[in-house]
């Protein structure tokens, strides 16, 4: 079983920059792939990032890649996304998951993950 605590969402303008947090429990977080993921009002939840176990993998959503970064640190049990360059459409709350993982891979659909946070909120004003 792993919880997870995302922190570090706010309102930040067009142009700027917020660091997520995810905070996960246990002691096998070394184990878990991680994935972030964002869901507007009315939409579905979308794929934004993912990282493998090691943290030798990394996979983007094309909307972000180049403005976002994932990154982990396994001796704090935290994955983190930093953000730049934020648009008004990056408006979302934003949940990290979870998933067991044998393979040094990592997954982007929604159904991959076994393990949510409750997401934080982020809004990119114009």
């Amino acid at each position: 079983q792993v919880q997870l605590v995302e922190s570090g969402g706010g309102l930040v303008q067009a142009g700027g920059s917020l660091r997520l947090s995810c905070a996960a429990s246990g002691r096998t977080f070394s184990s878990y792939a991680m994935g972030w993921f964002r869901q507007a009002p009315g939409k579905e939840r979308d794929f934004v990032a993912a990282i493998s176990k090691t943290g030798g993998g990394t996979s983007y959503a094309s909307s972000v890649k180049g403005r976002f970064t994932i990154s982990r640190d396994n001796a704090m049990n935290t994955v983190f996304l930093q953000m730049n360059s934020l648009k008004p459409e990056d408006t979302a709350v934003y949940f990290c998951a979870a998933r067991l993982s044998a393979y040094d891979n990592t997954y982007y659909r929604t159904s991959d993950y076994d393990y949510w946070g409750q997401g934080t909120q982020v809004t990119v004003s114009s």
